[in-house]
């Protein structure tokens, strides 16, 4: 089996994220009989909808990537692997990615799998308002030329692609069903489990049965899933701590209870990073932040250590890159560029001609309460004033009104964070602020297939904006995931996505 693919590193909180279990090319062996375990997951949120046009990444995948297959996974180290399609190949200028589908494949329904229902589920999702609608901008058309092979040609190289056919632009729905009213809340797929629909009470627990007759059924050891929907933090300790749940994400200062009581504890870093977005780098708003030593003199002001011992309670790591820690192009000796300096910050500041300092004003929300008094200290130590706005927590980022901004966002693949980040039409690059440098930087990442050179791309694009200090990013977070009984949480950090084959449920 000949694949030509690009090897991808896995959004989400600093509170939850999971990874997935490695699978191999061609699924288990098919010697290893289905486990009879059972598992129960604790969540803070449930599904929006099971619909393929609205599917939501974080917790929600969990219960919605069990009923429906992906053409690709991603498995625990961030590798792309074969799923629903046993092989991929693009052509050599990157413009059409050819899927041969793996034979033998059933929909819940009985229907077989096929090429037109790949065809007619991507079709939807690009013709249909949702959250996955934008990663298929450079899709131009779908061919399904036979029952086992789907071609999707592109308007233009897309690194991004790959990776999305691991999440939900890549299920596959039943097109007898697609659009029912009924598929939101019971919907057909072609995964290794079925919705219970008698069990499962919509918004607080949904019960899954794996299905004997599905293709990869030794990947998934629990015959049972039930992910229970517990909002408050406190409540889903408790519940690890009495047994009704198996597994979940516990706060810092419940880590060290969790182990008294004889739970089992896994740190998984790198999950989330903070940052300090210093979006209005073309000066259009705060002139300042055009010059490279203003930027440079704010990422020395931050004490970063200091923020993880004392704002996030050790449960981190100070950083000065976005990438995530195990992705390709993540440099360590990147994160030695900016000390914490704040004399020689404000000497920067005074060669850029801002000796006085100037001010800045900066969108204040949910997400930046928690740093607001150290972000405001240290600009103070370099002759800038804070004045941070009230804002409600989905305005203040994205919509070019303010100069920067604090966000904490989970750590993705290399290619979704430059589109999204750095990309002159990336959603959070409000200013749309680029440089020809980078974008001949960010165009050749995007036409190479080779994965090791595309990671030596990313690490130049990393090397690119650490030094011309486009974020003040501060840390990436941690996550304590706790288990009991057999239960193994399998993540680690690499892959920020949730799936039940982040877990081994034991015998």
């Amino acid at each position: 089996m000949h694949v030509r693919s690009r090897k991808a590193r896995w959004t989400v909180t600093a509170v939850v994220v999971a990874a997935l279990l490695p699978l191999t090319s061609c699924g288990a062996p098919a010697s290893t009989p289905p486990g009879s375990a059972t598992l129960t997951l604790g969540v803070q949120a449930p599904p929006n909808s099971f619909d393929p046009v609205q599917l939501l990444e974080g917790q929600q995948m969990y219960i919605w990537s069990a009923i429906y297959d992906t053409l690709l996974y991603s498995d625990n180290d961030a590798v792309l692997r074969p799923n629903a399609a046993e092989s991929w190949q693009y052509s050599d200028d990157a413009r059409k990615l050819t899927l041969k589908l793996r034979s033998g494949m059933k929909f819940s329904s009985g229907a077989p799998v096929t090429a037109a229902a790949v065809k007619t589920t991507i079709d939807r999702t690009k013709t249909t308002p949702g959250p996955l609608q934008s990663n298929l901008g450079s899709l131009q058309s779908v061919e399904a030329p036979d029952d086992g092979t789907v071609v999707l040609n592109l308007s233009r190289p897309d690194p991004n692609l790959l990776g999305s056919l691991a999440q939900g632009n890549g299920v596959i729905g039943d097109p007898a069903t697609l659009t029912s009213p009924n598929t939101a809340l019971d919907p057909v797929g072609s995964g290794p489990y079925t919705l219970d629909r008698q069990a499962t009470v919509n918004g607080s627990k949904y019960v899954l049965q794996r299905r004997v007759d599905y293709w990869n059924a030794a990947a998934y050891p629990a015959k049972t899933v039930t992910v229970r929907v517990i909002p408050d933090r406190t409540a889903l300790f408790n519940a690890l701590l009495s047994g009704e749940v198996d597994a979940g994400s516990v706060d810092a200062n419940q880590a060290q209870a969790a182990q008294k009581a004889g739970l089992t504890l896994k740190r998984v870093d790198g999950t989330a990073v903070g940052e300090f977005v210093l979006a209005d780098r073309g000066g259009k708003l705060a002139p300042a932040l055009a010059d490279v030593r203003v930027r440079r003199a704010i990422n020395m002001a931050f004490d970063r250590k200091k923020i993880v011992d004392k704002i996030i309670g050790g449960l981190g790591q100070p950083t000065t890159q976005m990438f995530n820690p195990k992705s390709p192009a993540y440099i360590p000796e990147l994160n030695d560029k900016y000390p914490y300096d704040p004399a020689a910050a404000r000497r920067l500041m005074a060669e850029a001609g801002y000796a006085n300092g100037f001010s800045l004003t900066i969108p204040a929300n949910v997400m930046s309460q928690m740093v607001q008094p150290t972000i405001t200290q240290a600009l103070a130590d370099i002759g800038i004033t804070a004045n941070w706005k009230p804002v409600p927590p989905q305005d203040g980022t994205q919509t070019g009104e303010y100069p920067v901004y604090f966000n904490i966002a989970g750590t993705v693949p290399a290619p979704r964070t430059v589109n999204s980040k750095l990309a002159p039409a990336g959603s959070t690059n409000p200013f749309k602020f680029q440089t020809p440098e980078l974008n001949a930087l960010i165009d050749k990442a995007a036409a190479t297939t080779d994965a090791d050179q595309a990671g030596e791309i990313y690490r130049q694009i990393n090397t690119y904006v650490v030094d011309n200090a486009w974020f003040a990013p501060l840390f990436t977070s941690s996550s304590n995931w706790v288990t009991r009984g057999k239960v193994t949480f399998l993540g680690t950090g690499a892959n920020p996505l949730s799936t039940i084959r982040t877990f081994d449920a034991g015998k």
